[in-house]
């Protein structure tokens, strides 16, 4: 099964400005939610732009990847 259909992906944004534009101090929350229990299976917090471009890559590989593969691969990145 594709992990776009096991998974969702949540980025919750800290401020209304686009992360480009957003300050350094601003943190955004990348959230992989389980689409069967609901439960978060993978977090990261970290500044706006680079968590626009975190969600970019997992958004990516969540279309391209079978879920055991994708959990495997996002799992090792730092949070």
């Amino acid at each position: 099964m594709k992990a776009n259909r096991a998974y969702r992906l949540i980025v919750t944004r800290a401020g209304r400005t686009p992360a480009l534009l957003a300050g350094a101090e601003r943190i955004d929350h990348v959230e992989v939610v389980e689409v069967d229990s609901g439960e978060v299976v993978l977090f990261w917090d970290r500044p706006a732009l680079a968590a626009s471009k975190l969600a970019r890559a997992v958004r990516a590989d969540l279309a391209q990847l079978e879920a055991a593969e994708f959990l495997a691969r996002w799992s090792t990145v730092e949070h």
